[in-house]
């Protein structure tokens, strides 16, 4: 436990920090990286150690939503150690610490998830897939404030922290085709190496992915031959990943917390 505490500590003061930087009450330092670095480490050695116990993966609803905000984390300190959108971290270190609290007290299997490594490809590659598209839905909601601000001449010290508008929203949509192109693998794999559907309880899983899937082919197109922006974006984006969010963590809520299977 002591480690994870050491770890939710951490992504604690870096976002701290990078609050204080945002809304002006402290000079802007680099300092956050640091912390966020280690948090992100001991994050990864909280799971690290558990698989050790098990002998394998642990990939239960818990663990699969820790791991996706190790994985937000630490894409929030890459991107913000080189200087792009370091106030992503605000809102992703909570997220991230609160995720792995939830998986310390709820989280861990009783045995490991029996995958080859053909369904831990496809896992990690969804894994890391909506890691990335959950980053694109809050930087969705970045936008939406900002030009919701903008609109009301609402000029706060927030805004800020955050870059130009235009900037912002290209940020968004190569975070999304990045994300779009990962759950193409995502969901190539799964046909590929993923048998009997009906028998794992994944047809709804399926459908769901592949909806939202479409979604963001749709606003990547929108983007690309009508100029789609600004609210649409946003809305497409935040649609797009409640699908997937309900394919992934409805489907496991369900089965694993409601009805006690796996699968």
């Amino acid at each position: 436990m002591t480690i994870v505490l050491i770890a939710v500590a951490l992504y604690v003061a870096a976002a701290v920090l990078l609050w204080r930087s945002a809304t002006g009450k402290g000079t802007p330092r680099r300092g956050w990286i640091p912390l966020a670095v280690l948090a992100a480490l001991f994050h990864a050695e909280t799971h690290a150690e558990a698989w050790r116990l098990l002998q394998g993966a642990d990939m239960h609803f818990f663990a699969a939503l820790s791991l996706v905000g190790l994985g937000m984390a630490a894409l929030t300190t890459a991107f913000g150690a080189s200087g792009r959108m370091p106030a992503l971290g605000i809102v992703v270190f909570p997220l991230a610490a609160a995720s792995l609290l939830a998986y310390r007290a709820y989280g861990h299997a009783d045995n490991a998830s029996d995958l080859g490594w053909r369904l831990q490809l496809h896992a990690w590659m969804a894994l890391l897939a909506y890691a990335t598209l959950a980053l694109s839905a809050v930087l969705a909601i970045f936008l939406w404030a900002q030009e919701r601000a903008l609109r009301r001449r609402e000029f706060r010290g927030w805004l800020r922290a955050l870059p130009p508008l235009t900037e912002l929203e290209s940020l968004l949509f190569r975070s999304i085709t990045v994300g779009f192109v990962l759950l193409t693998a995502t969901l190539l794999t799964g046909l590929l190496f993923v048998d009997n559907l009906l028998a794992q309880h994944l047809v709804h899983k399926t459908v769901l992915s592949g909806l939202s899937w479409l979604a963001f082919g749709a606003l990547l197109l929108g983007r690309w031959q009508r100029g789609w922006r600004g609210a649409t974006a946003v809305r497409w984006t935040l649609v797009a990943m409640a699908l997937l969010v309900l394919a992934f963590f409805g489907s496991k809520f369900v089965l694993e917390l409601v009805l006690h299977r796996t699968g």
